[in-house]
């Protein structure tokens, strides 16, 4: 009798990668084992493992990860998740301040050697005994990280470019201690003079120890700013959970009592005042409302609720009081369904691949073969063992690139300064990949492409009707509630007519609108049925103004007083004006824009036309999952999609999506799930920001090239043993002056509009 094996899924936090070549690394090795199937994240350090049957065991998993040199643990109980959230965030400023202090140390103790080195009228009588006491601390203890890792790595076989870092920065350190205390170096007055002549030396009167402090400074700064951009890849998460209210008032034994909301239990009745947020899903038991579910739904308009509708946790109750009964509770919810659905988009994407790194696997262990076929080729010619080490040695340090450490945060630096003038947050250097190969971009609607505001857009009067009355009149009353559509028409109102006068008397009518008397005229602002009650009809050009609104998706308010109808107001949430220009320029980046939204159709279609949207490219009616869906299938159909949204609602999506781009007037979650902020709220500063991404990319792999090709021409002159040390201090120098000054060219960079 055979059994099926149960499949178990788990996902493991992984410590001490150091570049993507660690995660290919432990992917491999977690492969490896039978019935094991793994993806390693180096961006989010975890890794996502389903493994079938007895045999695996998720200490067995743990197990594997620390034999490749690595650490691994399990996640915490369901019950404590939110603990441990907290506490990692509270962790988070103490894994960056080691690092931290030894980029300080680094580039204080460096940045003297290295002008000694470079200025012969800075070489004082025992400059080469100096720079030896301050070399000494960066290469050892600023440099741990590199070494240990090298170490690790040499453990198991493998080598990356902590190797190339460790054994250069090592080699070019004991070199100069050689030289200093066996050879000519330590002399008094010794002095490295700029003579950029080609010819063979013993090495025993050079040193080595500003490459070795240099190099340290340039990669630790380096990994800093790339730790520092991985920091936030939890924080959409944390965003998302945040938005829950944190307490809530829980109606017991007739009495109201104040109890955080993760003790809500599934059957308790729960108060919901004005302007407070609802706890948890639930049923309306007592009460009506109207309840703002933007940021999760995308829908514009306020949802009306009544005994028996359903409501979901974290929308915002804008109207009237509501006793809710709690139906779905802690990871149940909506709201923590959708940070699952962030969570497992951000772990589903691809680590990002560095090119260092992807070199690294290749040439880290082709020089340092290389440094060890010179010295053997020197040592069998018989040019002596001084001679043959400082080949070899020559070798690893003009292989070991100083503006290596410089291509990355360099480029990316100037870039995200740049960006940020320009109002556009870049997080890091792997969203800058993407940027090139996006050819879809998906736009929320609501916020995005629209303001996210009920706007007053129409005003259509019978005939004889003076339209300043009507709004004067209607937005006079309206101005009395706080239902977000009486808040458009009485400032629309406002605008054009001035100040408003005082209702005398006033009324809500749940669900319909508003009545009550203004200037001795007894007014009626609301739907067609409020008018009905009063037996008052809508002429036949009204009628056909109310009918034209809503087919173009926009809300129709009726208004009458002295028992006739008077107008219809057009309602709806306007088109941002620099959208239709926005949707011009990202077209001519070779993107084609699709409209996706939770709002409906007739909406949707509307706001399509207005700002140059194809109507074949328009989703309308999704709800958030559905939202990550379509991204999913459009990536399935071969396309590389760009999302740019700024609702709750977007954030699993903007996670999904190969780029995201959060508006930075939207909530939090959207803002930490991008990998591009844009901070205006201007939909043109998305076709500003792949622009710049493009741009600072292209930036950063002419650095790259660059860092790479001066050392790799210098390599064969090294092993040569032709090699001298100003030649390769000068070639060194001039590489990083050229990836620098090649970076500080993306200041120039302009917004279109400019």
């Amino acid at each position: 009798m055979t059994t099926i094996a149960e499949s178990h899924e788990v996902e493991l936090a992984i410590g001490g990668m150091t570049c993507a070549s660690c995660a290919a690394r432990i992917e491999k090795k977690l492969n490896r084992m039978d019935g094991v199937e793994a993806t390693v994240n180096y961006a989010t350090e975890k890794a996502k493992v389903s493994y079938q049957g007895a045999d695996v065991s998720v200490s067995d998993l743990i197990a594997t990860v620390e034999a490749t040199g690595y650490t691994a643990h399990e996640p915490a109980p369901p019950r404590t998740e939110s603990v441990s959230e907290g506490e990692q965030g509270a962790d988070e400023p103490d894994e960056l301040r080691p690092l931290r202090q030894r980029l300080i140390t680094a580039t204080a103790l460096a940045v003297p050697v290295i002008a000694m080195a470079m200025v012969p009228a800075l070489q004082i009588e025992y400059w080469q005994w100096l720079s030896l006491t301050l070399a000494a601390p960066v290469v050892t203890y600023a440099a741990w990280p590199f070494h240990r890792a090298a170490w690790t790595n040499a453990k198991h076989g493998a080598a990356t470019m902590d190797t190339l870092i460790s054994v250069g920065t090592t080699a070019a350190f004991l070199w100069s201690l050689w030289a200093l205390f066996f050879g000519t170096a330590g002399m008094p007055g010794m002095t490295h003079p700029f003579e950029l002549t080609i010819a063979r030396t013993d090495g025993a009167g050079n040193i080595y120890l500003e490459a070795a402090a240099g190099v340290t400074a340039f990669i630790l700064a380096g990994r800093y700013f790339e730790a520092r951009s991985k920091r936030k890849a939890g924080a959409a998460l944390k965003a998302l959970l945040e938005l829950g209210a944190k307490e809530v008032t829980v109606l017991r034994d007739g009495r109201e009592v104040t109890v955080p909301t993760a003790e809500l239990q599934v059957g308790d009745r729960f108060l919901v005042r004005p302007g407070e947020k609802i706890a948890t899903d639930g049923t309306v038991v007592e009460g009506s409302s109207a309840v703002d579910a933007s940021m999760l739904t995308g829908e514009s308009v306020p949802v009306e609720v009544a005994v028996g509708d359903g409501v979901t946790g974290a929308t915002l109750n804008v109207g009237g009081r509501l006793v809710i009964d709690a139906t779905r509770v802690g990871a149940d919810t909506q709201l923590a369904r959708m940070a699952k659905l962030v969570e497992d988009a951000q772990n589903g994407k691809a680590a990002a691949q560095r090119l260092a790194d992807k070199i690294s696997a290749v040439f880290v262990p082709v020089v340092i073969a290389l440094a060890l076929g010179t010295l053997g080729f020197w040592l069998g010619n018989g040019a002596g063992l001084t001679a043959a080490f400082t080949a070899a040695v020559a070798v690893l340090i003009i292989a070991c690139p100083c503006a290596l450490g410089l291509a990355t945060p360099t480029a990316l630096m100037v870039g995200t300064g740049r960006g940020a003038q320009l109002g556009i947050l870049i997080k890091g250097p792997e969203v800058l990949e993407t940027t090139r190969k996006v050819d879809t971009i998906v736009l929320d609607k609501t916020g995005t492409v629209t303001t996210g505001r009920m706007t007053l857009l129409g005003v259509h009067t019978a005939d004889s009707t003076d339209e300043s009355e009507v709004l004067r009149l209607a937005g006079a009353l309206e101005h009395a509630s706080e239902h977000p559509i009486a808040r458009a028409v009485a400032d629309g109102a406002a605008r054009k007519v001035g100040t408003l006068p005082a209702p005398e008397d006033f009324a809500n009518v749940a669900g319909l609108g508003v009545q009550g008397v203004v200037e001795s005229h007894a007014v009626l602002v609301g739907r067609e049925k409020l008018l009905t009650e009063w037996a008052i009809g809508l002429p036949a050009e009204l009628a056909r103004a109310k009918a034209d609104a809503e087919a173009a998706g926009r809300t129709a308010i009726a208004v009458a007083w002295d028992g006739q109808a008077r107008a219809v107001l057009e309602v709806a949430d306007a088109v941002k004006e620099t959208s239709p220009e926005a949707i011009r320029r990202l077209r001519a980046l070779g993107l084609t824009p699709v409209l996706l939204t939770g709002d409906n159709e007739a909406v949707s279609r509307s706001v399509a036309a207005e700002v140059g949207i194809a109507p074949d490219q328009v989703i309308a009616e999704v709800l958030p999952q559905d939202k990550v869906d379509v991204v999913k299938r459009l990536q399935q159909e071969g396309r590389s999609v760009a999302m740019v949204g700024d609702g709750v609602n977007d954030a699993a999506a903007l996670a999904q999506a190969d780029l995201g781009l959060a508006m930075g007037t939207g909530t939090d979650a959207a803002i930490e799930a991008g990998d591009l902020t844009l901070v205006r709220g201007d939909l043109r500063a998305a076709a500003d920001a792949i622009r710049l991404s493009r741009k600072t990319l292209g930036t950063i792999k002419s650095n790259l090239f660059w860092a790479f090709a001066y050392n790799v021409a210098a390599l064969p002159l090294a092993a040569a043993g032709l090699l001298n040390p100003m030649i390769a201090g000068a070639a060194m120098a001039f590489s990083s002056v050229f990836v620098v000054g090649n970076s500080l060219r993306l200041r120039g960079f302009r917004a279109a509009d400019h």
